[in-house]
């Protein structure tokens, strides 16, 4: 299974840098095996039964991206460095790992100013990352980090434009619950309270999940031969009320549908070791390519993917290969908005 296998050509003009506004009236392409319907969004409840369950991810995004200033004395005074940080993850130090630039330009041992209230220390190196200690915990870090720092917008919307207030807003969910996550889940991003609704007055059932998004998400694969790709790992939750109430839907023939790749992986996990979803905690680092066997998932919901990226591997493995070449074909034909902001897909096997 070759890399080149998962690529195609996208028209640049095709990726969006600002999502649909409101957020449910994005377009929506919906794949029913071979069938291929052009809608909306807010149309969900065309296509969703009764009795069917959306799994959400209820990670949170944080405003990870940090610009500080680091000052030394040298023999020629006070000398002053702007550098940019991007949190990555917490360790159970309590430090942060987190991409420096330029890490060159900080010692171990020296402090970064990023707001009167916000300062980190870096205590050490890893394989070319920092290792942060922060001057704040817990709920007064929360704060300080939300008032210094702008949401970690994906590269190449970053390479458009930078980040801004707005993005705060847009770049979150609306369920969005638990701190962790340096990338959204950006299929749930389609969501407003009015679909909601909507969804629940027909019939439809929610399960929350935690998978905190790491950066790694945007990470190429750089092997021709796909199957040896190692993923990055990935902090996830499936707790016991959540476990039992997916089984029910599957025990009476509704159909469990995860809201993002990240949401079906963390539910795959979870089933991996006996076949049936299960309570669940710890790092995943499940990769899905063709050949694959679904255990919980029945449909997925989500955005169109990069070529040869992990996720359109995965979307292929639900799918098939040829018909995913289908469903981006009359994709880019017919101009939907690609990737994190860009519009979504409902994907029937």
């Amino acid at each position: 299974m070759k890399l080149s296998d998962f690529d195609f050509d996208l028209p640049e003009a095709l990726i969006a840098t600002r999502p649909a506004n409101p957020r449910s009236s994005a377009r929506l392409l919906v794949a029913d095996g071979d069938r291929l319907t052009d809608a909306v969004v807010r149309d969900l409840t065309q296509w969703l039964r009764p009795g069917d369950r959306l799994v959400l991810n209820d990670t949170k995004v944080i405003p990870a991206r940090l610009s500080g200033t680091r000052e030394r004395d040298g023999a020629q005074g006070l000398t002053r460095a702007q550098i940019e940080v991007t949190l990555l993850e917490p360790r159970a130090d309590g430090c942060w790992a987190a991409l420096v630039k330029p890490l060159k330009k900080l010692r171990e041992g020296e402090t970064v100013v990023f707001s009167d209230a916000l300062s980190a220390v870096l205590e050490s190196r890893e394989e070319g990352q920092g290792l942060l200690r922060f001057n704040l915990v817990g709920e007064d870090f929360d704060a300080a980090l939300a008032e210094a720092g702008a949401m970690p917008l994906p590269p190449y919307i970053a390479a458009r434009r930078a980040a801004d207030a707005q993005d705060k807003q847009d770049y979150q969910t609306v369920w969005a619950e638990r701190n962790g996550a340096v990338a959204a889940p950006t299929a749930s991003l389609h969501f407003d309270e009015p679909l909601l609704e909507s969804l629940r007055a027909h019939g439809v059932a929610f399960t929350k999940v935690t998978l905190h998004v790491g950066a790694g998400t945007f990470l190429p694969v750089k092997v021709e031969d796909v199957t040896t790709h190692r993923m990055h790992g990935e902090w996830g939750e499936v707790s016991d009320s959540a476990a039992a109430e997916i089984a029910a839907t599957k025990a009476a023939g509704g159909r469990v549908i995860p809201v993002g790749t990240t949401a079906l992986r963390l539910l795959e996990t979870a089933a991996r070791d006996t076949g049936a979803i299960a309570p669940w905690q710890g790092v995943t680092d499940i990769f899905i390519y063709p050949g694959f066997t679904f255990r919980v998932t029945d449909a997925l919901m989500t955005n169109f993917h990069l070529p040869k990226s992990t996720l359109m591997m995965l979307v292929s493995a639900l799918m098939g290969q040829e018909r995913m070449k289908r469903i981006y074909d009359h994709a880019i034909t017919e101009r939907y908005r690609f990737f994190s902001y860009g519009d979504s897909s409902l994907l029937i096997p």
